[in-house]
């Protein structure tokens, strides 16, 4: 009703001329100031309004997900491409992480680094044999 008051305002005018011309009464102006509507209808139609507004959300949010996961996808070519990005791209997070405050940071090392030390090492004895060293 509030979207078409122009044209129930004319409907309601003509229906008073055809009343009140006889009587030679002339209706000037009709206008449709306020609507009100049954408090059920207005809790239905905020409803709906709602839930077509949580709908539209649903989609952008999807639509947004979609364009991340082509990014990220986009992204994991660039870096398979160069076999030092992906390490690049650790140390930028890591900064980024180290400009706030209270951050622990882990950084993990390669184990290919301590494969050397690894070899290296005399293999210690079986444990039971009262000779194992702390």
């Amino acid at each position: 009703m509030l979207s078409e008051r122009e044209s129930i305002s004319h409907q309601m005018q003509e229906a008073l001329d055809v009343a009140t011309d006889p009587w030679g009464v002339n209706v000037e102006r009709v206008e449709v100031k306020d609507v009100r509507l049954p408090l059920q209808l207005q809790r239905a139609m905020a409803a709906e309004a709602e839930a077509a507004r949580e709908a539209r959300a649903k989609v952008i949010a999807a639509e947004g997900e979609m364009k991340a996961s082509k990014a990220l996808s986009q992204a994991a070519i660039v870096m398979s491409e160069a076999p030092n990005a992906l390490q690049l791209r650790y140390l930028q997070t890591l900064n980024t992480i180290s400009a706030e405050k209270n951050s622990t940071i882990i950084f993990p090392f390669p184990i290919e680094m301590f494969k050397g030390f690894l070899n290296d090492r005399p293999s210690l004895p079986a444990s039971g044999s009262g000779d194992a060293r702390m």
